[in-house]
């Protein structure tokens, strides 16, 4: 499928799912609850990873990146994979950055279900071996105790 198609359909979707009230619980995006990862594609080549950190953590806090790049001039190639310490920062970027324009380049921002990290390579760090071996951000924290009482309080309201 086209990239630009596949951005106006993630739009459409995002749009629809507003227009109804869908809950969270049972939207399109509980699918990927339990992956904090997000796939960027049609990235301007002359961005580097911090360029696209600088942007991305508008949503929350990144733990790992992977712009993928050619081997032998190392060169980005225009995508990249980015994790989130929580996954609920996937679902901001997701509905905020998708089909949005960076350097004239319409972007395509989407879940990714299963990511797979690159193969290994001699120069890894530890803490980048222990993120590939555990991954990162797949589990999202309970709601606090102070949270799920507003939530009952409002769901419940009492007439006093």
């Amino acid at each position: 499928m086209n990239p630009l198609t596949k951005v106006k359909l993630i739009s459409e979707l995002n749009k629809k799912e507003a227009e109804l009230g869908i809950q969270e619980k049972v939207s399109w995006h509980a699918e990927y609850q339990d992956s904090a990862w997000i796939f960027l594609g049609g990235l301007p080549y002359e961005l580097t990873e911090g360029d696209i950190i600088c942007v991305f953590s508008q949503y929350g806090e990144i733990v790992n990146i992977n712009l993928v790049r050619e081997k032998k001039s190392g060169k980005s190639k225009g995508f990249c994979f980015l994790c989130y310490e929580d996954q609920r920062s996937t679902i901001l970027a997701v509905d905020n950055f998708n089909g949005i324009k960076i350097k004239g380049r319409t972007i395509r921002v989407d879940h990714v279900a299963n990511y797979r990290p690159p193969k290994e390579s001699a120069d890894l760090d530890e803490i980048t071996k222990t993120l590939h071996e555990r991954g990162c951000g797949a589990k999202t924290p309970p709601p606090s105790s102070a949270e799920s009482s507003e939530e009952e309080q409002q769901e419940n309201p009492q007439r006093k």
